[in-house]
């Protein structure tokens, strides 16, 4: 069995996004007990709020100064569905450095896998923009940090949202030390993803999905497609952004995944980068759904069957 590293910190309940919002504490609430009911013998990993040398590997310096004001601003929004508030900017800082203290535990061999159960979101924050429910680019801020900082050389992500990960595409296109891989629902928000968008060095592979997709589409891509081309790479890490609402019962998409799908696709890239995984919590916004498929995922990356 695998170790399996669990990252949580009660403040991101703190990001009050408001009453009516679908990216909202209740998640976190939702999963946090859950784990904390079921059998998974997940290791807690305290987490280090990232640093500006984390955020200025992605942000610009003026986006990191308007996400702060922002945040010292109650009330202020970044567009209509990307609100910030008074405890923002904590949970925005520890969702950042969540996976750069995943990593370390990593190489520090505590533990072999890990999940990060944090808010906000972070794939579609570019570098100068906060949209999409992201404030910062929380998988993109890890995977700099793996390269700058430990020295990793080959890394590889994986985004199965059903919103495609613009601010990661972004943050990587031009990158040949990096491999990027996108399923995702098209064409939907964020409107980018089309499989002509391949890098400047052939490094970006994305996979879209029509609307009302079956979960085999979704295996055939991921088996067929995404590993052979992430394998090749022989990353020596492989980050996740995992989010859950390409289920069918999420209420922001329109394909027909169920819990032990994400299950399957877990099992399907652990082989990859010899099992050094983290994955960070994005989409998946109906409670249920959300809380089983997260399960469902913990199980495979644990190694349950």
């Amino acid at each position: 069995m695998a170790r399996t590293g669990f990252l949580y910190r009660n403040e991101f309940l703190l990001h009050d996004t408001g009453p009516h919002h679908p990216e909202r504490p209740a998640r976190l609430v939702a999963i946090k007990r859950a784990v904390d009911q079921s059998d998974l013998a997940l290791k807690p990993l305290d987490i280090t709020p990232a640093d500006p040398a984390d955020l200025l590997r992605v942000h610009s310096p003026d986006h990191i100064d308007a996400v702060r004001a922002a945040c010292n601003d109650a009330g202020v929004s970044f567009g209509p569905d990307t609100p910030a508030g008074a405890g923002s900017w904590d949970a925005a800082l520890l969702a950042a450095g969540a996976g750069i203290s995943a990593a370390n535990a990593i190489r520090d061999g505590l533990v072999d896998n890990a999940f990060c159960a944090i808010r906000p979101p972070g794939h579609h924050a570019e570098a100068d923009r906060a949209m999409g429910f992201c404030l910062f680019n929380n998988i993109a801020v890890t995977a700099r940090w793996l390269q700058h900082v430990a020295d990793v050389q080959r890394i590889a992500i994986l985004d199965w949202d059903v919103h495609h990960g613009n601010g990661t595409q972004r943050t990587f296109y031009g990158d040949a030390r990096a491999r990027f891989v996108s399923l995702h629902q098209h064409p939907h928000y964020p409107g980018t993803g089309r499989a002509d968008e391949r890098g400047d060095h052939d490094t970006v592979r994305n996979i879209p999905m029509p609307p009302g997709a079956p979960a085999a589409a979704w295996h055939h891509a991921l088996e067929e497609t995404a590993l052979p081309f992430l394998a090749r790479f022989e990353p020596e890490f492989l980050l996740i952004s995992c989010g859950f609402d390409a289920h069918a019962r999420d209420p922001l998409g329109d394909q027909r995944l169920g819990a032990e799908d994400f299950a399957r696709m877990t099992r399907t890239v652990r082989p990859i980068a010899d099992g050094r995984i983290i994955s960070f919590l994005e989409g998946g916004y109906d409670l249920e759904a959300l809380v089983d498929s997260t399960l469902a995922h913990l199980r495979a990356l644990t190694g349950h069957p």
